[in-house]
């Protein structure tokens, strides 16, 4: 299916230290409630080997929303806010994020 209407935020995460991948999870399951997320996808990279392949990172983040604004709203949610401040700053040595709108 073909998706339209979509606002993808895609987020890499690579730990300080992995001794605290359970508790970077535990925050990222802490944004599910926020209202404008359409879906969410939590993971950790998949056992894929190919050269275009970059499973570097420790855990990923993929939420879709219905458009931007929605977007821009949840970057303001409290929920979100706490997340940043709790896990991603303290947990997170690079965090690298992809947004893109359908074309």
């Amino acid at each position: 299916m073909l998706l339209k209407n979509t606002f993808v935020h895609h987020v890499h995460f690579w730990l300080k230290d992995k001794a605290d991948k359970a508790k970077l999870i535990e925050g990222l399951y802490s944004l599910v409630p926020i209202k404008t997320i359409r879906d969410i996808h939590i993971g950790v990279p998949a056992d894929t080997n190919r050269d275009v392949i970059d499973r570097s990172y420790d855990l990923s983040l993929l939420i879709l929303f219905d458009d931007k604004a929605a977007q821009d709203a949840y970057q303001d949610d409290p929920i979100h806010l706490l997340f940043v401040d709790n896990y991603a700053k303290p947990l997170a040595a690079k965090v690298v994020v992809q947004d893109s709108v359908n074309v």
